[in-house]
């Protein structure tokens, strides 16, 4: 799959592919457990401290977000050089990945205890789980609002000024 499938015309990442990687992940999760479960009688409980973990990273990623966001409206009292804003970017992109990652793996972690929920170990699991999986979601929204912060648009006019890498099958403009 080509770099551009998995992002929109203007680099973002798109639906779809944080779809596909939770779903993805949620059928990698449901065998690798169904074989666990085979082999040893029970499958490993979910920490919660994963789920916190994700919803602080998440709340850091928002915080570097608003400083992009004050230096592009001109309000920060000390602007973010455009190096670190894209290393920003990439951050928010790669953590969008991640948090889809962990919804879709612990989404059926969380299906997988409903049946037992008599247990008072299945809903400790349960309750984990789906700290996890908030804390998950929580990176996916930062780092979507994060990519959309760091958006830059193009500039108004002829497109043949525009400055920058050629895609592939692209005609070269005028420079």
């Amino acid at each position: 799959m080509t770099p551009t499938r998995l992002m929109d015309e203007r680099g973002g990442l798109r639906a779809r592919t944080l779809l596909t990687v939770a779903l993805v992940a949620a059928a990698l999760t449901h065998a690798g457990l169904t074989l666990w479960a085979r082999a040893q009688g029970s499958t490993p409980p979910p920490s919660w401290a994963a789920g916190l973990l994700l919803g602080a990273f998440a709340a850091a990623l928002v915080v570097a977000g608003r400083r992009i966001r004050a230096t592009r409206r001109g309000t920060a009292p000390r602007p973010v050089h455009p190096i670190a804003a894209y290393r920003v970017l990439l951050l928010s992109q790669a953590s969008a990945l991640t948090g889809a990652l962990v919804v879709g793996a612990y989404a059926v972690v969380c299906a997988r205890t409903l049946p037992d929920l008599a247990a008072a170990s299945a809903r400790a699991d349960l309750v984990s789980g789906v700290v996890t999986v908030l804390g998950g979601a929580a990176l996916v929204a930062a780092g979507l609002w994060v990519q959309r912060v760091c958006r830059i648009d193009p500039p108004e006019g002829d497109p043949s000024e525009t400055v920058g890498p050629l895609r592939p099958g692209e005609p070269e403009r005028g420079r």
